[in-house]
């Protein structure tokens, strides 16, 4: 991938203050919340409101729906597995090697085990320079 700004952080590319979606809801609520507010992803908190992962709306299509389980009876810890996040403080290098290693087109930024944003693929959009960008549209894409 092509050098970026050295200077730039996830800070500098985020979408500061995502929302939390706690555990215990429901996978229906969570694509209610995503359609209020026009986003394809939400980081999943548990009770301390420490992230335990992120659900996009791809996950409720393929995991739940798909395969016959009822999105008003499932929650959003049902479906979470693993985690992928920066620091605001990441490179913005850095960041972008995560998504790619991890074919995943938004990421948590996490300070001290709480979200204080996300990197989509909009943010990258509007950040980066066309060559950068288009590497990494091609690199995630690629293997998808």
């Amino acid at each position: 991938m092509t050098a970026g700004h050295p200077h730039e952080t996830a800070r500098d590319v985020m979408h500061p203050g995502a929302m939390c979606l706690p555990e215990h809801e429901t996978l229906d609520r969570a694509a209610q919340m995503m359609r209020d507010h026009g986003v394809g992803a939400l980081p999943v908190c548990g009770q301390d409101d420490r992230i335990m992962g992120i659900i996009t709306d791809r996950d409720i299509v393929i995991k739940c729906v798909a395969q016959g389980h009822d999105p008003t009876s499932t929650r959003a810890a049902d479906l979470v597995t693993g985690l992928v996040s920066v620091t605001p403080d990441t490179p913005i290098q850095e960041a972008l090697d995560q998504m790619e290693r991890h074919q995943i087109k938004r990421l948590p930024v996490v300070e001290s085990d709480h979200v204080v944003g996300m990197i989509s693929e909009a943010d990258l959009a509007r950040h980066l320079p066309d060559d950068q960008l288009a590497d990494f549209v091609h690199r995630v894409y690629a293997k998808s």
